[in-house]
C-alpha cells in the first residue's frame, strides 16, 4: 500500500514535466506554436546570411593557401612621380598574399552600398556617383570578388596597395571601400582633380598614365574609364 501511494505521488510530479517538454503522447498532433514558426523563419534567415559569409571565408582561406609575393612594380603600387606631385608616403606593411579567382558571391544590397559610399565619399570629399561607379565597374558590388591578377574586394585593391593603405581584411566591405576611396582621392589630387586620369591610374597604374601623358591607350583601361564616367550625372 505504501509503495502504491509513492508511485501515484511520483506520477503527479512527473506528468506536468512531460507535458511542458512536449513528450506527452497527447501533444503529438498539436500544431506548431507561433514561437516555433518564428524560430523556423529565423533559421532560414541565418542560412541566407551564412551563404555569403561562407563565400567570403573561402576567399580568406584561399589567400592563406595560395600565397604569392606581389612584385614591386605592381600597377597599383604608389610610386613617387618625377614630373608630378608625389603621392603621400605610406607606412611599409607586409604584402598580403594573392589568390586565384574564386566562385562569385552575391552582390551587396544597394542600400548597404549606398551607406558605405555616402560615408567614404563624405570623408574623402569625393563625388558619391564616382565612387559608386568604380565599385560597380570593379566588382559588380561583390565583396568577395578576386580577379585573375589578385585584386580583391569591392574596389579590387591589389595586395601591395591594400598593404600600403593599412588594410587588414580586403574582403570587409567597409574597410575595402574606405581604403579604395582614400586611394582614389590621392590619385585625383595627383592629377589635378581630372577624373579621367585618376580612373586611368586606378585601373592601369600611375606609371602608365605618366608614360602615356594621359589615359593609356589600352582597350581595357579606355573602356573602364568611359564606363565609370558614364555613371556620373
Amino acid at each position: 500500500m505504501r509503495i502504491s501511494i509513492q508511485l501515484n505521488h511520483l506520477r503527479v510530479l512527473v506528468m506536468p514535466l512531460l507535458v511542458s517538454a512536449g513528450l506527452w503522447a497527447g501533444d503529438a498532433d498539436a500544431p506548431p506554436s507561433s514561437a516555433q514558426a518564428m524560430a523556423a523563419a529565423m533559421a532560414q534567415q541565418r542560412q541566407a546570411v551564412a551563404s555569403m559569409a561562407a563565400s567570403i571565408e573561402a576567399q580568406r582561406q584561399a589567400l592563406k593557401k595560395q600565397a604569392a609575393p606581389q612584385p614591386a612594380s605592381s600597377f597599383f603600387t604608389l610610386q613617387p612621380l618625377a614630373t608630378l606631385p608625389s603621392v603621400p608616403s605610406l607606412p611599409d606593411s607586409p604584402i598580403p598574399p594573392v589568390a586565384e579567382p574564386a566562385p562569385a558571391c552575391p552582390p551587396l544590397p544597394s542600400s548597404q552600398i549606398d551607406s558605405l559610399v555616402a560615408e567614404a565619399a563624405l570623408r574623402e570629399n569625393l563625388a558619391p556617383d564616382l565612387l559608386r561607379g568604380v565599385i560597380r565597374q570593379e566588382s559588380g558590388a561583390r565583396p568577395c570578388a578576386v580577379s585573375a591578377k589578385g585584386a580583391m574586394g569591392l574596389m579590387q585593391l591589389m595586395p601591395a596597395t591594400a598593404a600600403q593603405l593599412g588594410v587588414t581584411d580586403a574582403f570587409d566591405p567597409k574597410e575595402n571601400v574606405d581604403a579604395g576611396a582614400r586611394f582614389l582621392k590621392q590619385l585625383l589630387n595627383l592629377y589635378g582633380g581630372d577624373p579621367s586620369l585618376a580612373l586611368g591610374a586606378f585601373n592601369a597604374g600611375p606609371g602608365r598614365v605618366n608614360q602615356a601623358g594621359g589615359v593609356p591607350n589600352l582597350p581595357e583601361t579606355v573602356d573602364y574609364v568611359q564606363k565609370v564616367l558614364s555613371f556620373l550625372p
